[in-house]
């Protein structure tokens, strides 16, 4: 059973990570720490969580294990691709539409909201420590999820950042490896890995905690992730226009043929 208490005290420290971090972000007139911070506070949210419960068997070890590896692999990428980039184009825009005041607005609008998400976001795993239960084929089957999340995030990282460093026309589109059955591989490995710890806390008998997969893929799918980047991106980048009408946008899936998708979309 979830110490509801403990999880409370890891919502505090969340907190103040988001504060320290804001008062950075004022500081160097930039809140793009936040991405490098975003995994982290969800491996705050359960580290916090275990040191006042304890490490309560295999399922917690485990889980431990994943979101730690899971979250300092992200946090690390992000940083070595934001590194002497400015400020994020997305948060420019969200500076521009809070004026003025924008660098203390920032701290519930930005850091405070997505700290609370995190922690919410921390929930299945923080319910799959909780039970002592021995590892079952429920918990194999996470696993697996979780790996091929992982791997999906991983390896669509990669392909961009060598895509991105490799000297192209100015709008080619990347559209082999993992990116030519869906336009956004990473979003949809972190989806799938955080629906593998649900299944964790499935086992543990947490079901409840089905919230925390369906709002990761929600952001992912509909507002920060593939929503938030493609709003205006064909406007500015016209082969992604063909991109988008061959490639599924989330779930991986065959392309279509270039003139399959012309006659759908009115070509």
């Amino acid at each position: 059973m979830v110490d509801w208490s403990s999880y409370m005290t890891a919502l505090g420290i969340v907190a103040l990570i988001s504060m320290v971090a804001w008062g950075y972000s004022v500081v160097k007139r930039d809140v793009s720490v936040v991405d490098i911070l975003w995994s982290l506070m969800i491996l705050a949210s359960l580290s916090a969580y275990l040191v006042f419960t304890g490490i309560n068997g295999a399922r917690a070890t485990l889980l431990l294990a994943l979101v730690t590896l899971w979250a300092l692999r992200l946090s690390i990428h992000i940083a070595i691709r934001n590194h002497g980039e400015g400020e994020d184009r997305r948060y420019q825009q969200i500076r521009s539409n809070n004026q003025p005041g924008f660098w203390w607005k920032s701290l519930y609008i930005v850091f405070g909201l997505q700290a609370f998400l995190a922690w919410i976001i921390s929930l299945p795993a923080v319910a799959a420590t909780a039970s002592p239960a021995p590892l079952g084929w429920l918990d194999l089957a996470a696993l697996l999820v979780w790996t091929a999340g992982m791997i999906f995030e991983v390896v669509g990282d990669w392909q961009l950042m060598r895509f991105q460093k490799e000297k192209r026309a100015e709008n080619a589109v990347l559209d082999s490896g993992l990116w030519r059955y869906t336009r956004h591989p990473n979003y949809f490995g972190e989806a799938l890995l955080w629906w593998g710890i649900y299944l964790f806390a499935l086992a543990a008998g947490a079901w409840w905690a089905v919230v925390s997969p369906l709002l990761m893929t929600l952001l992912l799918v509909r507002v920060s992730g593939v929503a938030l980047l493609e709003k205006d991106i064909a406007d500015r980048r016209p082969a992604y226009r063909d991109y988008i009408e061959r490639t599924s946008a989330f779930i991986p899936a065959p392309p279509k043929p270039r003139a399959a998708a012309s006659v759908e979309n009115g070509g």
